[in-house]
């Protein structure tokens, strides 16, 4: 006997045994239940046609072509060669404060995001504020804010403030800020109303049914996404660098350009170990914040 039966109770597997046995009578007295209806089988069947097709129309679009990859992977090989062995060629303690620098941006604005949008969330949420107007007004910002992308934010507050890392924490915290809230407010709408009603029976007001009733509810969740989006963020923080947004991206762009590959591979490998190592410490983090796991 196999694990998955072992697991199924005497009643259980009394019962599943009967219905196999008597499949073919089931069938027939009950032929809405086994046969699927042409829209459902045109949909199964349709949808992955569908998919490729598009699949395909893009490539031909984009001029995909495998012979070209083919053709530029020695290419690619000389670079690979070139990057061997990573130095930082008397450029490690730069490299250190730019990295410094992209984490500094990367963790105000993710906290900035956060804050932000961890009030205006509730206006949001349809079980907080049940005027359709005030939640619909709010759903909309957050689309705006989160559907401009971090780079483009990042070019904006570049031409408002200036070059720097200031303006590269604005530029998450303007994206993360659409994307928190929204998270943030689907959050608010799936926790359980009872204790919220409970607090409502016994004379508490709407002020207290937020802060004692949804509050405890979401504040995991919310830290949870909170630490997988300032992990994601130190990436983030990366790339806009290279347009001039503070950070080590700044950097990449620059040796890039000057084939200074060693120091580009040296400067690579240091983002791959802090990203590891903060997303190890995140992993940790999130697991007790939601009470999967202890610290130690």
């Amino acid at each position: 006997m196999n694990t998955a039966s072992t697991a199924i109770s005497p009643g259980k597997r009394a019962i599943r045994e009967t219905a196999l046995a008597d499949l073919d009578g089931l069938r027939r007295r009950h032929p809405g239940a086994f046969a699927k209806s042409a829209m459902r089988r045109a949909f199964m069947i349709g949808l992955p046609l569908v998919m490729v097709l598009l699949a395909f129309g893009a490539m031909v679009w984009l001029d995909f072509s495998l012979v070209r990859i083919w053709n530029g992977l020695h290419r690619l090989g000389q670079f690979a060669v070139l990057m061997i062995p990573p130095a930082p060629e008397g450029r490690f303690m730069a490299f250190s404060i730019a990295l410094g620098e992209t984490l500094a941006i990367a963790f105000l604005g993710t906290l900035t995001a956060a804050i932000l949008a961890f009030p205006v969330a509730f206006l949001a949420a349809k079980n907080v504020i049940p005027n359709i107007f005030v939640h619909f007004g709010a759903r909309r910002t957050f689309d705006v804010f989160r559907s401009v992308d971090t780079l483009i934010w990042a070019l904006m507050w570049i031409n408002v403030v200036g070059l720097g890392p200031f303006a590269g924490a604005l530029a998450i915290a303007c994206a993360d800020f659409g994307a928190f809230g929204k998270l943030f407010s689907e959050a608010i709408e799936a926790t359980d109303g009872k204790a919220t009603e409970g607090i409502a029976a016994s004379g508490g007001s709407k002020a207290h049914q937020v802060r004692f009733g949804l509050v405890p509810q979401v504040l995991p969740v919310i830290a949870s996404q909170v630490l997988y989006f300032f992990e994601s963020n130190v990436r983030s923080a990366t790339i806009i660098g290279i347009v001039g947004a503070g950070g080590v991206g700044a950097y990449l762009t620059e040796l890039i350009r000057v084939l200074e590959l060693k120091q580009v591979a040296f400067l690579i490998l240091m983002i791959l170990v802090t990203v590891a190592v903060i997303d190890f410490i995140s992993s940790k983090l999130r697991m007790a914040v939601i009470g999967k796991s202890k610290m130690v």
